[in-house]
This record gives structure tokens, sequence and C-alpha cells, in this order.
């Protein structure tokens, strides 16, 4: 039933047994227990499955465009995003997961083994593919050949542990190869927390974090010890924004914040949730508060009118006759589409793309202009994809009216992108009356 080919009746039966499940119910509750354990190993089993079906699928797509000539520096390009696509991820987990597909079928035939038996969950064979990765092809494979037998008994921390442990025996300078790789990946990165706040997290070499910490927390001792009445974190924090940025206090940081909210909600006549960009919906009243704060700190506030539907989903059209989209336009797709408009990718917004490229005649205009990370460019810059335009976001034809995208790949699957609503709170509503509706509120020092 499972066996590769592309047989359309293979796909069918998968499913048919994927509705089967929606009415799956046991008679009792040693029943029940027996099913979740089955079902557990079902996932495992369909993890090995896909993960064999994508190195066939890579290594298909690699003969295809080397037959077609294509250099070999370029071979590849677009064949994890097709996967990430297929699997309804981001291109970067689509990468990682077409390695550990490549891991588990040629160089962990163990741990393949188990994972199609659905001894271990594709996390657990995961970790191990991880902690082995700087090894050797033959390291690795004694590694899972070691770690064979007990591989169904062992926990996560016991799996990276001990494949650690043997990894370090087998080829002590791995370990210092894998420190080395790890400090290359140093970052800083921000997401989204509750209350209108956010995580910014820093990456660092140990040694570099320990140093950092100790330093703002040598500093809150001394502030509270000359009797400042905030707390050590507040301290820290406040300490650490105002040396990043070099400002006397974290309030007046020069920063830039995209708030988009409407005019009754700015002055108080209604309480409609706003949004930041990079962050998301914000309660009206934080908005306010947000910007009070920004004017009692003397940091200029920047009002810029935008164009946008009634209904808040929507932004008007830019237009512009270059090649090149001009900054005004590029921050108009950023404000537009918040996020990466691949389907589940979500990566910040890199590159201002053409849906449908210059070359084939397509409009430097927001109808044609979408936003994309930079991977998922040059991902649909390979042979065999293309893009349409299916709704402009100009009128009110296609789902609610907003810009939407068509993405076909070499395999012929297509995926459809719809642009977020420029307010999430009015999703839902259905007037999409044009009206001058929106603010774009900069926060910005000189």
């Amino acid at each position: 039933m499972f066996e590769s080919g592309g047989r359309p009746r293979d796909v069918d039966e998968v499913r048919v047994a994927i509705s089967a499940l929606a009415s799956l119910e046991g008679g009792s509750d040693t029943e029940r227990i027996d099913l979740i354990s089955a079902l557990e190993s079902l996932k495992a089993a369909a993890s090995a499955a896909q993960a064999r079906l994508a190195v066939e699928f890579a290594e298909s797509q690699e003969a295809a465009q080397a037959a077609a000539g294509v250099p070999a520096r370029e071979r590849g390009r677009g064949v994890a995003a097709q996967i990430a696509l297929a699997r309804r991820e981001s291109p970067h987990r689509g990468s990682r997961h077409l390695g550990f597909a490549r891991a588990m079928v040629h160089e962990m035939p163990e741990t393949m083994a188990h994972l199609t038996a659905g001894r271990v969950s594709e996390w657990r064979a995961t970790i191990l593919c991880r902690e082995t990765a700087v090894l050797s092809i033959d390291h690795r494979r004694d590694v899972d050949r070691q770690l064979g037998t007990d591989l169904p008994s062992m926990g996560d921390a016991q799996v990276a542990r001990a494949a650690r442990g043997l990894a370090a025996g087998l080829d002590p300078e791995s370990v210092v190869r894998r420190a080395s790789k790890a400090a290359d990946e140093r970052c800083v990165s921000l997401r989204p927390a509750p209350d209108t706040m956010t995580y910014l997290t820093g990456l660092l070499p140990v040694a570099q974090g320990v140093a950092t910490y100790a330093a703002l927390d040598r500093h809150a001792t001394e502030l509270i010890a000359a009797g400042d009445g905030r707390g050590r974190g507040q301290i820290m924090a406040d300490t650490l924004v105002e040396r990043v940025t070099g400002q006397a206090t974290a309030p007046a940081v020069p920063i830039e914040v995209n708030l988009v909210m409407s005019v009754e909600s700015m002055v108080g006549a209604e309480d409609q949730p706003g949004e930041i960009l990079g962050h998301g919906p914000i309660a009206s009243e934080s908005a306010r508060l947000l910007l009070g704060a920004a004017g009692e700190s003397g940091a200029p506030i920047w009002l810029r009118r935008l164009l946008t539907s009634m209904d808040g989903t929507r932004l008007i059209g830019l237009e512009s006759r270059r090649r090149l989209f001009p900054e005004a336009l590029k921050r108009f797709l950023v404000l537009r589409d918040k996020a990466c408009r691949t389907p589940w990718c979500d990566a910040p917004i890199r590159h201002a793309d053409h849906v449908v490229s210059a070359g084939r005649d397509g409009p430097t205009s927001a109808a044609n202009g979408q936003g994309l990370c930079a991977a998922c460019n040059q991902a649909k810059e390979a042979g065999g994809w293309s893009a349409q335009v299916l709704a402009d976001g100009l009128t009110c034809a296609g789902r609610d009216g907003r810009h939407r995208v068509r993405l076909r790949t070499p395999t012929g699957h297509t995926y459809d992108s719809t642009a977020p609503p420029l307010l999430e709170a009015r999703r839902a509503s259905p007037d999409f009356s044009w009206v001058e509706h929106a603010l774009e509120v900069t926060l910005a020092a000189a």
C-alpha cells in the first residue's frame, strides 16, 4: 500500500485511511490505550515513509536537473522547498527534514528500521541524527549500530547523551568541530510575547553569554544598593536596552515601530485592536499607552496615512514604473504581507518580489508584488516554478478581497497564499467599502 511509485491508488488508500481515523474509537479504556499506542507507532511509520519518499523525490529531481544541463552547484535548488510545501511547513524545516531523510535512508539503517516499525518516534530519530551530524558516515553507522538494540527503550535525553558520548569516543575532534560550528550559528532573534511584550533572544557561546548576564546582574546589584526601586529583572532589561541602543533611558530608544490602527481607535472612540508589524494584534488601550509613552519620552511621532478598506483587511495598492521596487512600495508590501508569503513559511520579509517576473513583463506594482524571505525567493527562481496573481487586493473579487497568489511547483502542485488582514480583529467583517481608514504610526527618533 505504501510503496513508492506515485500510483494514484496508493494516494487514495492513504486518504481513505486518514478519513477512517475520524471515526476511530475504543470500546473500553484498555482498548483506548492500545489505540493510542498503535497510533503513535503509525505516526512513526508514516515518518519513515515520508523520509523514503523525500529521498526518492530529491534524487529524481536532481537527476532531472542534471539531464537538463543544470550546473552541479545549482542542482537541488527548490527541492527542499517543494517538500516543505507538501509537509505544510517552512522551507527551513523542509530542508532539515530532507537532511534527516537522507541520513535515515543512507547512513542509519538500524534507526530507520525502528522508525519504519513504529518503535521510535521521528523526534527521537532526529535527536540521534542531530547529535551525530559531525561524524563521518562510517562512524555514524557505528553509533547507529551500537544504539540499535536499546534505542526503542531510551528517552530523548538518554539518546542525546549516549550519542554524544559515542561520538566523542569515536572521533574526539568532532566535539571541537561541533563547538566551532555552533559558535558560527550565534545570532539574535525576536518573537512576540503576550501582553505587548517581546522575547529578544541571543544565542551566544557560553563564555560570552555568562559574561553578558554577569555584567547586567552586577549593574543591577549596584543600582539596588543605591536605592533604585525597580526589580532586578527590570533593571537588567532596561540596562540591556540602554547599552545596546546607546540611549540614556530605555523608553527613549531610536526605534521604529509600525503601528496600524483605525482613527476611531487611536482617539478612543472605539476599542478595535491595532496591529504592530512583526508582533501582531495589540489592544487599542495598549496602543494608546504606547503612543503616550513615546510622547513622554520625547521621541517624535510620525503619522502616515494609508488607504485601506473599511473592514481593515486590505491596503490599497501603489505602483511604480521602475523594474526594482522603490522603498515606499517595499514598505507597503511589508505592511500588507507581514511575513514571507510562501505558505507556512512565516520568515521575516527580506525581498520585494515580482509575482510575475519583470522578465516576463510583470509590472512593478502592489498587485504584482509580494514579500518573500531570501530562501523562498531563491527557490522560486529555480526551473519549473511559476506564480500568478489570483486577486489583486484592490477590488472585492476573491476571498475577502485580499491579495492572493497561486504558486505552482515543478511537479504541477499548486499552493494558494492570501495576504493576512491588515487588522486581525476585522478579519470576518463583511463590509468592503473603500475609505481612508487606517493610520500607520511610526515611532522613531530624529
